[in-house]
Formats: structure tokens, sequence, C-alpha cells
């Protein structure tokens, strides 16, 4: 698997739909909520990278994505994930600050946007 897969299965983990955010399909194919989007970045060893993700959920309470945040949250502890990649690994630890709410044009919909930092420790 390479590092752009890795980060996508990492997303794709939390039982509801992840996407590239460059690659979020539009018009009929647009995807319904719950899905995660995220900014698919590389690097290579030593050279930490700061990322991001954003939950997305429609309806008029926040329990349902701040019980996703929760999960994510969870699975990166303290200490962060390490993900196997071609060539190594990725470390994954939370960024700060880790999470915030978003407001939409849409009052209906919830966004909670993540900071995240990675380190390739690969060549």
């Amino acid at each position: 698997m390479d590092k752009f897969q890795a980060i996508h299965a990492f997303w794709s983990s939390f039982g509801i739909p992840a996407f590239d955010e460059n690659t979020v399909p539009d018009g009929e194919d647009k995807p319904s909520f719950p899905y995660i989007t995220y900014d698919a970045v590389v690097s290579d060893f030593n050279h930490p990278v700061a990322m991001s993700a954003s939950i997305w959920y429609y309806g008029t309470s926040w329990s349902q994505i701040t019980a996703k945040l929760t999960e994510i949250e969870a699975e990166l502890g303290r200490g962060g994930v390490t993900l196997l990649c071609d060539g190594g690994a990725v470390w994954i630890v939370k960024g700060s600050p880790f999470a915030q709410r978003m407001p939409d044009d849409n009052d209906m919909i919830r966004r909670i946007f993540i900071n995240i930092s990675a380190e390739y420790l690969t060549a």
C-alpha cells in the first residue's frame, strides 16, 4: 500500500465514506451524509507535515458528529497511530487545535474540522 492509500485507509476505517478532498464526487454522484473529507499530503523521513480532515453530517444536532469525532480521537490516543505503507510507516498524531466546529451556509450541515500531523517514516 503506498502512502496515499495508507492515508485513505485510515480515514475510511471509521464506518463512513472518506474522500480525498480533491476527488469528492459531485452532481448526481455526490455522496450522502455522513462522510469524511481529508487532504492528501505525503512527505518523507524527517519532514513532518500538517494535514486536515472534515467530518460532515446533516441534521440539527451535534451529537452524532461529536460521537464520530470522539471515535477518531480515541483511535489517535495520546501517542498517535502508526500506519504501515510501502517502504515504512506513517505516524499520525493530533494537531493543535485538534478539532473545531465550522459554520456552513446551510444551517442543517454540521462540520467538524480536524488537524493532524503526519511523519512519514519512509525514504
